[in-house]
């Protein structure tokens, strides 16, 4: 019999979701907190998947959530997700380095 080992690659995540650092922006902008039930209730996006996309680290999502949230946000792709080079996804529970530009 021949065994097959499965390997899971969400510890060298290349694409990092910024809606956290988007909706302190929002926040402040608009000068109130800003729940993930808000935000589900104007996407269409359920409150877990949000909190999913916020903190679950190689989380993957469909582009119809990452539309919903660019419209949200009035903002492009690119200020809500970001690409990480694997040189920058490091340690034993794949910690990103900080970008310096």
């Amino acid at each position: 019999m021949l065994r097959t080992k499965s390997v899971h690659n969400s510890e060298r995540n290349m694409i990092r979701f910024r809606l956290r650092e988007m909706i302190i922006d929002r926040e402040f902008t608009e000068g109130h907190r800003i729940a993930l039930d808000e935000i589900a209730r104007a996407t269409g996006i359920h409150r877990t998947t949000l909190s999913r996309i916020a903190g679950q680290r190689g989380y993957n999502t469909t582009t119809d959530n990452i539309d919903k949230l660019c419209r949200y946000f009035k903002c492009q792709v690119e200020q809500l997700m970001e690409y990480v080079p694997d040189e920058q996804v490091s340690g034993e529970k794949g910690t990103v380095a900080k970008n310096t530009r």
